[in-house]
């Protein structure tokens, strides 16, 4: 299970289910988690506004990231322009795993009107638990990747 520092962040789409998915890294994973906003529901807030700097602070301590909205792709695009930062969606425990092991992704986009509470709480676990391979076509394939940020 991962252990390093874990950071998570939404828009108000997204803003119920990153309460739940706290609430079950600190109760159920015993994970510690940092919120990195909204700190309240504001129908008006805009996702770049948390989610970005939490993808800057992913990148900075080489840690992982959650981020919410309600079909989880804006939130995923957003953090992608960071430089360092490697997210996917994940829409069920299978992707979750191969994100991890595949592509070595540090952020997981959630879509909170397409995932359950416990979907995601099962993807999320799924991501967690999982480590990057490193075998020798993943690593090539994101070397390629990285190169397009120099």
């Amino acid at each position: 299970m991962y252990s390093g520092p874990l950071y998570i962040a939404s828009d108000h789409g997204g803003y119920q289910l990153k309460k739940r998915l706290i609430r079950y890294c600190e109760n159920e994973l015993e994970l510690k988690i940092e919120d990195m906003g909204p700190l309240e529901h504001d129908p008006e807030d805009d996702y770049p506004d948390f989610v970005i700097p939490l993808a800057q602070k992913v990148v900075k301590e080489n840690a992982r990231g959650i981020v919410i909205c309600r079909n989880g792709v804006g939130v995923c695009v957003a953090v992608n322009k960071v430089k360092g930062v490697k997210c996917g969606i994940g829409y069920n425990s299978g992707v979750a795993e191969s994100m991890i092991k595949d592509d070595n992704t540090n952020i997981i986009s959630l879509a909170a009107d397409h995932l359950s509470d416990d979907l995601a709480m099962l993807v999320l676990r799924k991501w967690l638990e999982t480590e990057y391979t490193g075998t020798e076509r993943h690593a090539r394939r994101l070397g390629k990747v990285e190169s397009l940020e120099k």
